[in-house]
Order: structure tokens, then C-alpha cells, then sequence
């Protein structure tokens, strides 16, 4: 996507030396002038640092149910104890990593400048969405250090509603405050998408990351206050006992799960929809071809935001709902995974004769490929009501889901990361070091999670610190794995930070990529994303690649 430059002296900055170029990250120095910021930017690398200290912390919460894992008695923890801790994992790693990794950090510092513009439409309410987040995540630590909960991220009703001893009233305030986040960062990608594109920039010349950005913010805005509501009802139950969800009291605890589904399904593609978006970048970029069926990419986002709003039932084939109403709910459920087929054999179909290079962006957005098909297919499975019957609330569905967020969306988050680094901080991470780091991840995520498929057919309950003898090897496999996968995402966070002292100081566009962010934007960017007088027209469709460029530049270029 190329731009017209109607100010000469624009072209001069950039050839300035590196040391004297005032970016976004060296504009004016303090801690105030980073925690009141309004610049896109910098509220992105807050959210980064936010959600990577509650990945760790969730991290550590999973690595301790392993631990527990490892033998059949439960010797490590007492039931309660371990019902803190797979409650706590889901919590923070759901509502503080999975939803608003991609949209916060990547979303935030990339669709200004993938439009053109240099800010967000609403740039205090940014920063705001990012202190709602911070005062959300510190309530969440609150409960943890005092007691934790043990109602499972789900708080199903009327468990959590009327009966649980543990604090389950600050966990739902917690939840509350930063929905408002997720609702404020949608609201301002809609609005910077609908009016602030360069001219030139029409809806099909748009970055696919910039469709699933629009897709995600839909569902942000229209979702998250059915969540919102839901939790208030709950606390409504809970501390007048008006009887809404509990049937002791004339409520209906069916109505808490289709209330709460209706809000969660589409919070899986809220975490998913970013990732698809990341996913066709790289592929492009890499592949050096146009985006095969861009159209089909595009109009599928909308479609996944569309249909995820009416499967929420697939989730209570047991739960008493009507046989007629499950047999919609597992129609739709198939239809749904239609517009992701079409994604993957688009991704599949631009790889096809392109000039494919295999640098860890690369490999992260193959992995998700990979990862992502197997967790998409497992629905599928799910989506049947006599198979769902036999592995629900099975390992079987734990492995689905981790198969699609962590095989798919952080995958995609790790893709992304890898592929803009250089542009967000002007620096490069050590290849060789993060191709292994890469391999690492993809071998202990599947060590970690396939053989949990193996166990939920088998019969294996999910949520039990205890288990049958027969089960032990599978889970003793399944433990180690999740070391393994701890270590290549540890080893991805220590080569980042040495990267930002150490790193080798990074050209505008090292990848050789299309977009404005790799084509006009330095690396780092500066506080207005573009050098100064530079107004941006964008005269070409996206991933207008030649495909006789071969990386890095064209073919007349590399022979000499």
C-alpha cells in the first residue's frame, strides 16, 4: 500500500541519524509522561507490560494444576485449593490476557497508523480503557492474595449465585469494571475505522488486520453489556437473595447459562478475530503474494461476529434445554465453522507458488494454521449433540479450547509480536534464538494438550485434583509439556527485553512488507506516527506485491 508525500521535507527526516530522530518512545521523558499519555503508542506498550505480568500470573496458576496432575491421589493441594486455582487461571488469563492481548497492544498501536492517521479517534478515553483495565486486574489480585474463588471462571449460577463461601462478589466486580475496557477500545476502532482512513483508503484497500479489528469491535460493543448485565444480576441474587437464578427461590439457574453464553461464545472469537487479522499479514508478507480472496477474507470476519451471536446453546446440550432448540444450536454451530474454513484455505491458497520465507512471524502464523484447524474440527465434534453428551465437562473440551486460544490466538498474538517488534521499538530480537524459541512453543503445546484429547474421550472429568490410575500416564505426558511450553515462552519474553538494549537497530521495513506502518512510518515510530508535513494518499490495494519481489526488495535490486 504505497502513499503520495505532498511535503518535500518530509523525505529528509528519516535519514537523520537514529540518535536524533524523536520517536514515540524518547519524546519527552518521565513516569508522568507515560501513565498520562494520550498517544496510541505508548498506552499500547502500558498494555503490553499489563497483560504480560497476567499472563505470568496465570501461567503460574496453570503450572501449579499440573503440578497437582502429575499423581492420581491429589497430594498437592486440597479440593478447595485446587478449585482456587483452575478458577483464578481462567479468570486472569481470559479476562486479562486472551480478550484484550491483541486488540490492546497490537490494535492500539497499529490501526492509526494502518489508516493513516495519528491517533485514535478518542484518545483520552484510551488511556481511560487502560486504567479501567488496571483497576479491574488489581481487584483480581485482590481476591487471589485474600482467599481466591473457587466457582470455575463460569460462575455458574446457583452455586456462585447463593452457595459458595469464597469471594465471589469482588471477583464479579473485578469482571464488571474492566468489561467497560473491552466496550471503550471496541467503540474507538469503530469510530477511527468509519472516519479517519487516509484518503484513498476505501473499505477494500483496508489491511485484513484492520476488518478483524472492525469484526472484534462489534462484538466488544454489543457483547460485553450482556456480560455486564448478567454479573449484576448475580450480585443482585447473591446479596438480596431475590431469586432470579436460584430454583430454591422460584429462579431458573438455565437462565444464568444462556445470559452468560450469549456474552462468552462471542468472547471466544473476540480473542480469535485479532489473530485471524495478524495471521493474514504475516501470510502475505511472507508469502510475497496478494491476499488470495481478499473479498471472501474480509466478509467472513463480519460473518464469524455475526453467527457467533446465535450458537451460544451449543454449550447446554445437558443442561435441560429443549432437544428442538440443541438441534438449531448444533446447525448453526457447523455453519459457523464455515467462514473459518474459508479463511484457512484462502491462507493455504496465497502460500500456494508464493515465494514463501520461513522467519519465526512465519512459523508462529503456520503453527496457528495448524493448531487452529485441529481446534476448529474438535468444535465441530462438540457441536454434535450424542458425542457432545459423552466428553462434556471432559479433558476433551479443555483440550478444544486451548487448542483454538492458545493454539490459535496466542500463536497469532506470538506472530504478531515477532513481526511488528521491530517496528514498535525500533530494535530486532535474535532470529535463530526465536525460530527455536518458536519450536519449543509448538512442540510443548501439543505434548501439553493432545493427549488431553486422548483423556476426555476416555472419560476423564475436568476440575478434579484426583483421578482414576489409568489416567496417570497421559496426565504425567501432559505436565511435562506444559514445562516445555513454559520455557519457549519464557525464552520469548527474556530475548525481547535483551532486544531493547542489545538488539540490532532496525531499518523502516525489514521484512520487505506492504502497509503504511512498514512503508512510511521510521521504526520507532514518532508521536504523530508520521514524519512531520507528510500527509498520507494511499493509491494502491493492499498487499500490492509484484511477486517477482523476492524478501527484502525487488529483483533488480538483489542482482545487483
Amino acid at each position: 500500500m504505497s502513499s503520495t508525500v505532498l511535503s518535500p521535507s518530509a523525505k529528509a527526516s528519516p535519514s537523520s541519524p537514529e540518535g536524533e530522530r524523536k520517536t514515540f518512545l524518547n519524546a519527552d521523558y518521565g513516569w508522568k509522561s507515560w501513565l498520562f499519555t494520550v498517544d496510541h503508542k505508548r498506552i499500547a506498550v502500558l498494555y503490553l507490560i499489563s497483560i504480560m505480568v497476567f499472563f505470568l500470573i496465570g501461567g503460574t496458576f496453570a503450572l501449579l494444576m499440573r503440578a497437582e496432575l502429575l499423581t492420581a491421589k491429589g497430594d498437592l493441594f486440597e479440593a478447595e485449593t485446587y478449585n482456587k486455582l483452575f478458577t483464578m487461571h481462567g479468570v486472569v488469563m481470559i479476562f486479562f490476557f486472551l480478550v484484550p492481548s491483541i486488540p490492546a497492544v497490537l490494535g492500539n498501536f497499529l490501526v492509526p497508523i494502518m489508516v493513516g492517521t495519528k491517533d485514535l479517534a478518542f484518545p483520552k478515553i484510551n488511556l481511560l480503557s487502560w486504567y479501567i483495565y488496571i483497576v479491574g486486574g488489581a481487584a483480581t489480585l485482590f481476591v487471589a492474595i485474600t482467599g481466591g474463588i473457587d466457582t470455575g471462571w463460569t460462575f455458574y449460577a446457583p452455586y456462585s449465585s447463593t452457595y459458595a463461601n469464597t469471594n465471589v462478589a469482588g471477583t464479579a466486580v473485578a469482571v464488571f469494571i474492566t468489561g467497560f475496557s473491552s466496550i471503550l477500545t471496541g467503540l474507538n476502532f469503530i469510530v477511527t475505522i468509519h472516519k479517519m482512513r487516509a484518503p484513498g483508503m476505501t473499505w477494500f484497500r483496508m489491511p485484513l488486520f484492520l476488518w478483524a479489528q472492525y469484526a472484534t469491535s462489534l462484538i466488544m460493543v454489543l457483547g460485553t453489556p450482556v456480560l455486564a448485565i448478567t454479573i449484576v444480576l448475580l450480585g443482585l441474587e447473591r446479596v438480596f437473595h431475590i431469586g432470579i437464578f436460584d430454583p430454591a427461590l422460584g429462579g431458573d439457574p438455565v437462565l444464568f447459562q444462556h445470559l452468560f453464553w450469549f456474552y462468552s461464545h462471542p468472547a471466544v472469537y473476540i480473542m480469535i478475530l485479532p489473530g485471524m487479522g495478524v495471521i493474514s499479514e504475516i501470510i502475505a508478507c511472507f508469502s510475497k503474494k496478494r491476499m488470495f480472496g481478499y473479498h471472501f477474507i474480509a466478509f467472513s470476519s463480519l460473518a464469524i461476529a455475526i453467527f457467533g451471536f446465535v450458537v451460544w446453546g451449543h454449550h447446554m446440550f445437558v443442561s435441560g434445554q429443549s432437544a428442538y432448540a440443541s438441534f438449531v444450536f448444533s446447525f448453526l454451530t457447523m455453519l459457523v465453522a464455515i467462514p473459518s474454513a474459508v479463511k484457512v484455505f484462502n491462507w493455504t491458497a496465497t502460500l500456494y507458488k508464493g515465494q514463501v520465507s520461513l522467519e519465526t512471524p512465519m512459523l508462529y502464523a503456520l503453527g496457528f494454521i495448524g493448531l487452529f484447524t485441529i481446534g476448529g474440527l474438535t468444535g465441530v465434534f462438540l457441536a454434535v449433540m450424542g458425542l457432545d453428551r459423552h466428553v462434556h465437562d471432559t479433558y476433551f473440551v479443555v483440550a478444544h479450547f486451548h487448542y483454538v486460544m492458545v493454539g490459535g490466538m496466542v500463536m497469532a498474538f506470538m506472530g504478531g509480536m515477532h513481526f511488528w517488534w521491530s517496528k514498535m521499538f525500533g530494535r530486532k530480537y535474535p532470529e535463530w534464538i526465536a525460530q527455536f524459541s518458536s519450536v519449543v512453543v509448538f512442540v510443548g503445546f501439543n505434548f501439553t494438550f493432545f493427549p488431553q484429547f486422548l483423556l476426555g474421550y476416555m472419560g476423564m472429568p475436568r476440575r478434579y485434583h484426583q483421578y482414576n490410575a489409568e489416567f496417570e500416564v497421559l496426565n504425567v505426558l501432559s505436565s511435562a509439556g506444559a514445562s516445555i511450553l513454559g520455557t519457549g515462552f519464557l525464552m520469548t519474553i527474556c530475548y525481547f527485553i535483551w532486544s531493547l538494549k542489545w538488539g540490532q537497530v532496525a531499518e523502516r521495513n525489514p521484512w520487505g512488507a506492504k502497509g503504511l506502518e512498514w512503508e512510511r512510518a521510521p521504526s520507532p515510530p514518532p508521536t504523530f506516527n508520521f514524519e512531520d508535513g507528510e500527509r498520507i494518499v494511499v493509491t494502491e490495494d493492499a498487499y500490492a506485491y509484484t511477486h517477482e519481489e523476492p524478501h527484502g526488495g525487488s529483483l533488480q535490486e538483489a542482482r545487483k
